[in-house]
């Protein structure tokens, strides 16, 4: 059965985004091709049962199998060896991408206290996009009497597109909700919703 997240993308993303950007073919339009999500557990005193930690919280959250990430070279103040595993990460890719992506847009981030949209300053000029979670009891499948510690990570979004513009206007279609969307729409109706304030990003 087609994931329902990637059912849109086709029927109402990707015709929305050819007549914003003028694409003459299909092929052209942005898509996500994976989602990287990464965590660093380098600094934390019990480097390995850290390391376990997030391991088990990455695959819980994401359905597959965290693979571990490894220091590159010998750093002595921070303590650091060659070769040493320090964090875990999980590349998804295919069905489970967008059934992540749906969890993190419609269910996660809301839960977000005081949330007011992501920034959007997070693009890297070739149209990839990362944001920073604090810690995984945002996601609906932690249980929050199980934590054992507050595992923060970045997701890395992945995009077929160009420019920074045209992977914002691919991620906003999809839902994503950036900060200075929130803070246009308020403006745009204030009286919709009370004050214009309660909806801009901080």
């Amino acid at each position: 059965m087609e994931n329902e997240f990637y059912k849109d993308y086709k029927e109402r993303v990707m015709p929305a985004l050819q007549q914003q950007h003028g694409y003459k073919n299909v092929h052209q339009i942005p898509k996500v091709e994976k989602v990287v999500i990464n965590t660093s557990v380098g600094s934390q005193a019990d480097v390995k049962q850290a390391l376990d930690d997030a391991k088990t919280e990455l695959a819980l959250i994401t359905g597959q199998r965290a693979a571990e990430t490894r220091a590159k070279k010998s750093i002595s103040n921070f303590k650091l060896r060659k070769d040493q595993a320090i964090g875990a990460k999980v590349t998804l890719r295919g069905e489970r991408m967008y059934e992540f992506l749906e969890r993190l847009i419609k269910a996660a981030l809301p839960r977000i206290r005081d949330f007011r949209g992501v920034s959007p300053r997070g693009f890297d000029g070739h149209g990839n996009y990362t944001l920073g979670v604090s810690d995984q009891s945002i996601f609906p499948e932690v249980e929050l009497d199980k934590i054992k510690r507050n595992i923060g990570f970045d997701v890395t979004i992945v995009t077929t597109a160009r420019t920074n513009a045209e992977a914002k206007s691919l991620l906003s279609e999809m839902g994503m909700p950036f900060s200075d969307r929130a803070k246009k729409l308020a403006t745009a109706s204030p009286s919709e919703g009370g004050p214009a304030g309660q909806a801009q990003a901080a």
